[in-house]
């Protein structure tokens, strides 16, 4: 009875090649769903799904990630600073006001 072999490709690619080459160019799936009674659109779901490299994402316009506060500290730092300022003006408007009111007493 004759042995088989498994036979291997010669060029054989592992799953650590592919991810680096699909992460290297970006790749991008994009689907629509939509329900649908008598040419009456009911629900419509636009689905968008990119897989990319964080530095191909940059080349590409795409930094959400740096403005979102719960996923960046400098983010929630400046989201805490603009807070600040706009309260501060609020205090100084609110004792702009009470200081004129009570010139206006006087």
């Amino acid at each position: 009875m004759e042995q088989q072999q498994m036979q291997h490709a010669v060029a054989a690619t592992n799953l650590a090649d592919i991810l680096e080459r699909v992460l290297d160019k970006g790749i991008v799936i994009a689907g629509d769903i939509r329900i649908q009674i008598a040419d009456i659109d009911l629900l419509t779901i636009k689905i968008r799904l990119m897989i990319a490299s964080v530095e191909k994402a940059k080349e590409m316009g795409i930094n959400w990630w740096e403005q979102d506060s719960f996923l960046s500290t400098k983010a929630h730092q400046t989201e805490l600073e603009k807070e600040n300022a706009e309260l501060k003006k609020k205090v100084a408007d609110a004792e702009g006001t009470k200081a004129e009111a009570d010139k206006a007493e006087r």
